[in-house]
């Protein structure tokens, strides 16, 4: 599978012209399999949601995704700030180039940004299957969280799309390389650059490969593209020859 992540910057509150900016940049990155972008990628991350928010019914971000999903003939990946009967979610939507959508709510929410005051946690873990690899879908801080993504046989790679702040960048750094050690997986993390309000963001995006090693990095503090080709034939090897997952503890 070749994959596609951009490190991209955003716009704060301006999902039409973030949506513009980004359909440039997937112009520039044809033929891929999947397109990964990052958190609230239409608005830039929102604690109060209220005003940004896109109604899960009638979201254009959403639609803008799908349209772009048939284009590419590809799948396109994100996160938006979602209203749902009231309520507010961090909505990660994995689209299909059909139309279909598939999607995880944020389960860990940033309490220390405030996060968890507007928008209401997730409680169903997503596995999406697409063109031969299962994705586990996360949220930023869930990156902090190692039993919420622990692997149960049932995932090849996690995607971890974020805002995740410069002064915190060396936990990024290490906990991507620790979930793909211990879970025997691909690990893509894509971090936005630019600056919001409250917190710049330098980026540091990375694709890891199951033995912890980098298969691809952006450059920090500038937008980017990254790409690596997922090998299922090498991930079952590896994983038949060093049966780590067989040894796990059982969940709680």
């Amino acid at each position: 599978m070749r994959l596609i992540a951009l490190q991209h910057d955003i716009l704060w509150a301006r999902p039409e012209e973030n949506r513009k900016r980004l359909e440039k940049q997937l112009a520039a990155h044809p033929n891929a399999d999947l397109y990964v972008l990052c958190e609230m990628w239409p608005t830039g991350f929102a604690t109060a949601p209220e005003k940004v928010a896109e109604e899960a019914t009638d979201s254009p971000s959403l639609r803008w995704m799908q349209q772009m999903a048939h284009q590419c003939n590809a799948a396109i990946t994100g996160s938006i700030a979602t209203r749902q009967n009231g309520r507010f979610y961090n909505r990660f939507y994995f689209v299909k180039p059909d139309g279909s959508v598939e999607y995880y709510d944020k389960r860990h929410l940033f309490t220390y940004g405030g996060e968890d005051l507007r928008f209401t946690r997730g409680e169903r873990r997503v596995v999406v299957e697409w063109r031969g690899v299962r994705f586990l879908l996360e949220v930023c801080y869930d990156l902090r969280f190692p039993v919420w993504s622990r692997n149960r046989k049932d995932y090849d790679a996690i995607l971890y799309v974020g805002n995740w702040p410069t002064p915190r960048i060396e936990a990024w750094n290490v906990l991507l390389r620790a979930r793909a050690i211990e879970n025997q997986c691909y690990v893509v993390g894509v971090n936005r650059v630019g600056s919001d309000p409250n917190c710049h963001y330098c980026g540091c995006s990375a694709i890891i490969d199951p033995y912890g090693r980098s298969l691809a990095a952006c450059e920090s503090d500038q937008e980017a593209s990254m790409e690596a080709n997922l090998d299922m034939e090498s991930l079952d090897a590896f994983r038949r020859k060093f049966p780590v997952l067989d040894d796990a503890d059982s969940p709680l």
